[in-house]
């Protein structure tokens, strides 16, 4: 497959660069132990404390979308991030990442000004209610995404598939328009080090890049002195930090993360350095 086509540039484009988005689980079983936060009020907390640390954007979700993870009713996932939406929209901007319309409309209503979605499918909510949209690629669902995942052209494929759904989105009406190269969805280790290698090319079609890698499985392989090893997320923020500071010097606009203060230092002191390097595509 050839390169994508240019799309149209989204306004987003000019939004401020090198932002953090910190996550906020407000389940039992995301994949990062430190990161479940079931309980509403414990997830504001944690939420007001990652805003002292520097985050941009607070990114809350109620259904774990890690690798076999089970699928969350509409009910039970808006019981659990409506209070915490509602609480933290007051201070900082959010972000609801959820694949269900109504989930997403309700957190609209409730203040969320982003609609984060790894299904590709919600920008008419985010056009109707004049928010914010990210398209993440995923190949598969969650339950099977790591089945094997094939491609014959892993970079071409991705950036195809964002440019396209994107320019439907602004087609659509949406004003800020966001894409995801969705590292960990529906990836081999090896797809995963190439998009991000090739993350610059990604970002030279103007449309702001959110780069998602923290702590998962493919920073614990790559971490690993021994071969077939898998350090636990407990050990993979240099792993995460080298990837999201990499992720900054390719163009991306933003990174979801765990750890804020530790990225918003490293952070500090890229920017204390000069400016930011010229990546070759």
């Amino acid at each position: 497959m050839g390169a994508a086509e240019p799309a149209k540039v989204s306004p987003a484009s000019d939004l401020p660069s090198r932002l953090i988005m910190g996550i906020i689980n407000v389940t039992p079983d995301s994949f990062f132990p430190d990161s479940r936060y079931p309980d509403p009020a414990v997830a504001i907390e944690r939420g007001m404390e990652m805003i002292a640390e520097g985050a941009d954007i607070l990114d809350i979700g109620g259904e774990s979308t890690r690798p076999g993870a089970s699928p969350v009713g509409e009910q039970e996932e808006m019981a659990r991030v409506l209070p915490v939406v509602r609480e933290l929209a007051k201070y900082v901007r959010v972000s609801i990442d959820t694949r269900k319309h109504a989930v997403a409309l309700e957190a609209v209503q409730a203040g969320a000004s982003i609609i984060n979605d790894i299904s590709g499918s919600l920008y008419p909510v985010a056009a109707d209610y004049h928010v914010a949209w990210i398209a993440m690629h995923m190949k598969g669902d969650p339950q099977h995404m790591q089945e094997s995942p094939t491609y014959g052209d892993v970079v071409a494929e991705v950036e195809s598939f964002l440019l396209d759904v994107a320019s439907k989105a602004v087609d659509a009406g949406v004003e800020e328009v966001w894409i995801d190269p969705g590292i960990g969805f529906g990836k081999t280790l090896a797809h995963n080090v190439e998009l991000l290698r090739t993350l610059p090319r990604l970002a030279s079609h103007g449309f702001p890049v959110l780069a998602g890698t923290s702590r998962k499985s493919f920073l614990g392989a790559l971490g690993s002195r021994h071969a077939g090893e898998t350090l636990d997320p407990h050990l993979r923020l240099p792993g995460s930090l080298a990837t999201a500071i990499w992720s900054f010097m390719a163009g991306a606009s933003a990174v979801r993360v765990h750890d804020v203060r530790a990225t918003r230092e490293a952070l500090m002191l890229l920017e204390a350095i000069g400016e930011r390097p010229r990546l070759k595509r």
